[in-house]
């Protein structure tokens, strides 16, 4: 069995997050070690090398492979290095032994990813929506409206962005991604003026909550009414990944709103 990609020594069990680490509890001492180091190095890895990442995830896999947050890990990597059925694989499995719609919104593109749009739309639709994280059900509304995309219905696809969490003038940490996928889709629909202001918004909420620390959740944003648009309207140990998993199995066994001033239903069909 290959022992995968090297960890550098300074990486320790402590650089993953507290969460993940409890999953692991259910693995011997030196297994959870090993097994948070190199989810450690895959979070660290998967924007500037999402392949590495990848390695690290599967090196996790074959040593835990009956652990949601390891599933999940080789799951979002594989989707990183464009995997689309292997992620779509470990998301399933991650959602049988979990229980949890965390991941919706990457299933739903990870449908998109081999190309059936209109399963996309069917597991969206299938989840209790009102259920979801904030987050997530954000998430979820983005990639429903690529799904239309997909399918050629850029009116549907602007109606699944109709959600309450689209709001203008504040920013959360959703925000830029809400606001700039409004734009793609107002840009498809030929309204290039309207999808330039979402655009500009998605810009500067994206700037705003750069300027603060990363856990935190909302910011105020001052003199944001300030910056006007130019012409602006008035307006696993055997299990390999991909395995199914028996969820029966366990463990070892194999906020306040940012301001953001300026002028300016969800369709299930």
């Amino acid at each position: 069995m290959p022992a995968g990609p090297v960890v550098p020594d300074e990486v320790t069990a402590r650089d993953l997050n507290g969460a993940a680490r409890n999953e692991l509890k259910t693995l011997s001492k030196d297994n959870a070690e090993q097994v948070a180091r190199h989810l450690a190095m895959a979070a660290r890895l998967i924007d500037e090398d999402p392949a590495l990442a990848h390695e690290h995830a599967l090196a996790a896999s074959r040593s835990a492979g009956r652990i949601a947050v390891v599933r999940e890990t080789v799951a979002i990597t594989a989707y990183a290095v464009g995997d689309f059925a292997l992620a779509l694989r470990e998301l399933r499995t991650f959602r049988r032994i979990s229980g949890r719609d965390d991941q919706i919104a990457l299933m739903v593109d990870s449908e998109r990813g081999v190309g059936r749009p209109d399963r996309a739309l069917e597991v969206g639709r299938a989840v209790d929506r009102a259920s979801l994280p904030t987050d997530v059900r954000v998430e979820l509304a983005i990639a429903m409206s690529g799904a239309r995309l997909d399918l050629g219905q850029p009116d549907r696809a602007l109606q699944e962005l109709d959600i309450p969490e689209l709001d203008p003038d504040t920013a959360f940490p959703w925000s830029p991604g809400l606001f700039a996928a409004r734009a793609a889709v107002l840009e498809e629909l030929g309204q290039v003026e309207e999808a330039a202001q979402w655009q500009r918004r998605a810009d500067i909420a994206a700037a705003a909550l750069g300027e603060i620390d990363a856990d935190s959740e909302t910011i105020e944003v001052d003199e944001i009414d300030e910056i006007e648009l130019e012409d602006e309207p008035g307006e696993e140990s055997e299990d390999e990944p991909g395995e199914e998993v028996d969820d029966t199995e366990d463990g070892d066994a194999g906020g306040d709103p940012a301001s953001v001033q300026e002028e300016d239903e969800e369709d299930r069909a």
